[in-house]
């Protein structure tokens, strides 16, 4: 299973791993940035691993490296609320908000239009709620705000109408013809099915709402010099994290944190050449100031 995670240099420099120190990975994926951290804690009984998706958690649990490491199968908001009812604290947290690209690339996740498969997109196959029942029952109206506001797609109203009126869909093929039958490429530099799939996809999973509330239960299992870093793939998800820190980092002295990124760290052309889901990954990162003692 490859997979290549996104800004590693990035992410060792802002959350600075030294030997020893406990890590939390709230979606641990296939294990890259897990495995690189460990590699200098040498702390796998001081980590846990977090991931929704049983296809991930298998292959945590049978990656030697990972192997001793706590592993939850959960939402990234219960895993925390989980962990903070049991009194745990880390010195490093770190959220990865990308799809994987094994995911992107088995059809039968139906993620992606490049490869023709069912309408999923379920990050945990277990939940009910599909792709399929998004496009194929949510009405014309509702179609028409999840594209805008999680696709930001300004062409929301002519996609929602297509859709509708071609119901039923029952792949990913199917629905990329309809989007790009209505609305053309526009010279938008990109397949004009990207913006909506990526809307579907967050209605799917909740993505936006349980980022939200992860937040604050992530922050309240830092210990004091923890940091926590977030990577974010489009403008909402970087919107709520740049919010959601600058809150908790901008009361003057008596400020509990600290921001670590001014401005989000991007990926380098080197990295983008080689992985090109780089490109629109953005890290912010923030420490727990240690209180002075009187």
């Amino acid at each position: 299973m490859i997979h290549e995670p996104v800004l590693l240099n990035e992410t060792l420099k802002m959350l600075s791993p030294i030997l020893g120190e406990s890590y939390l990975d709230l979606t641990a994926g296939f294990g890259g940035h897990a495995q690189a951290i460990l590699r200098v804690t040498e702390a796998p009984n001081r980590t846990v691993l977090v991931d929704r998706d049983q296809q991930s958690i298998d292959f945590l649990s049978e990656t030697s490296a990972l192997k001793k490491a706590r592993i939850i199968k959960d939402t990234f908001v219960n895993a925390c609320l989980v962990l903070v009812q049991e009194g745990m604290a880390f010195d490093l947290i770190l959220a990865d908000l990308g799809v994987s690209s094994p995911h992107l690339n088995i059809a039968s996740r139906g993620f992606s239009f490049l490869n023709d498969g069912p309408l999923d997109m379920r990050m945990d196959q277990t939940d009910t709620l599909t792709a399929a029942d998004i496009v194929n029952t949510w009405s014309e109206v509702e179609l028409s705000r999840i594209i805008f506001e999680y696709g930001e797609e300004r062409q929301s109203r002519r996609i929602a109408r297509a859709i509708v009126l071609n119901r039923p869909y029952r792949t990913t093929h199917e629905l990329a013809k309809i989007i790009e039958s209505s609305i053309g490429w526009r010279a938008k530099g990109h397949h004009p099915a990207t913006q909506t799939f990526q809307a579907i996809r967050i209605a799917v999973n909740g993505e936006l709402e349980l980022l939200q509330q992860m937040i604050p239960a992530a922050l309240k299992l830092l210990v004091p010099g923890g940091r926590l870093a977030i990577i974010t793939f489009h403008s909402l998800e970087d919107r709520i994290v740049k919010h959601a820190f600058t809150d908790v980092c901008s009361n003057g002295y008596d400020a509990e944190y600290q921001l670590l990124t001014k401005r989000p760290m991007e990926a380098a052309h080197t990295e983008i050449v080689t992985n090109p889901r780089a490109r629109s990954a953005k890290l912010r990162a923030l420490v727990k100031i240690k209180k002075k003692g009187p």
